[in-house]
């Protein structure tokens, strides 16, 4: 087991992060939801806000973290696949790593441009343990409106996304069978299958070499 990327897959260090990172967007996507359109308290909302600021950051540094790794590690060989596809998997991986940095930089200035904060007092927190900086003091709520725009709309377009790139994993898994998501899961592709035939199929190298030509 290698920290380091290799040829035939990804280290393990590059594993941990991208897990840690689809647990915590898919986390952040399912509070997100659910603290707009279930919780009705303002109270309860309150603190779910605070939460998913807190892990917001955390989001961010995770994409900072696998920008950096990726910039010093190679990538593996990538698998065969018709040249559409490998386009489209490219488009994809950059909209993702947009995605990652544009939620949580929007979630951050939306609540620094929000009126209400600074008529409450509340301070971008981290945990409760340090403070975020505010670059608007006062709030905006033009400002604050645009950018609950930008949050929402980059949300939905996270979901369509990972829906895409989960769906093009389970292609590659069960119909192309490449081993693509086994070396993001154990860092290398499935072991080559032993020929089956063993010696009891036919010994194609005793074919004479005119014969071979021939085909």
């Amino acid at each position: 087991m290698t920290m380091m990327n290799t040829r035939e897959g990804w280290g393990l260090v590059h594993r941990l992060m991208h897990w840690a990172a689809a647990i915590v967007i898919l986390f952040q996507l399912a509070m997100g939801l659910y603290m707009v359109n279930v919780v009705t308290d303002l109270y309860d909302r309150f603190a779910y806000t605070q939460t998913h600021k807190s892990w917001g950051f955390v989001a961010f540094v995770l994409v900072l973290a696998r920008i950096a790794w990726r910039w010093k590690n190679p990538r593996p060989d990538p698998v065969e696949m018709p040249r559409w596809q490998h386009t489209a998997s490219e488009g994809a991986h950059i909209a993702l790593y947009v995605l990652m940095i544009v939620l949580p930089v929007s979630g951050w200035l939306m609540s620094s441009a929000s009126p209400l904060q600074d008529l409450y007092g509340v301070k971008n927190m981290v945990f409760g343990v340090f403070e975020l900086p505010d670059p608007f003091v006062p709030g905006s709520d033009p400002l604050d409106k645009a950018l609950k725009a930008v949050h929402f709309y980059a949300g939905i377009a996270m979901l369509l996304i990972i829906g895409v790139h989960v769906a093009a994993a389970m292609k590659h898994h069960f119909v192309d069978r490449d081993g693509l998501l086994r070396r993001m899961v154990f860092g290398i592709a499935a072991p080559a299958t032993a020929d089956l035939a063993g010696d009891h199929g036919p010994d194609h190298s005793a074919v004479p070499e005119r014969g071979l030509r021939s085909r």
